[in-house]
C-alpha cells in the first residue's frame, strides 16, 4: 500500500491575503487624498457660511 501525503492548499490564503493588501492600499491611498484637499473643503465650508449670512441678513 502507497501512502498519499496530502499537501494543504494555501491558495485561499493567498488570495485572502492579497485581497487584504490590496483594500489596506487603497484605504491608505484615499486617506491621503482627503487630508490632501482638507484645506479646500475648510474654505469651501467657510463660504457657504458666509453665503448663509447674506442671505438670511
Amino acid at each position: 500500500m502507497s501512502e498519499e501525503t496530502q499537501e494543504k492548499d494555501y491558495s485561499m490564503l493567498y488570495i485572502a491575503l492579497v485581497a487584504i493588501v490590496a483594500i489596506s492600499v487603497l484605504l491608505m491611498v484615499k486617506s491621503s487624498e482627503s487630508d490632501k484637499f482638507a484645506p479646500i473643503k475648510e474654505q469651501i465650508n467657510e463660504e457657504h457660511r458666509l453665503m448663509n449670512i447674506r442671505v438670511l441678513n
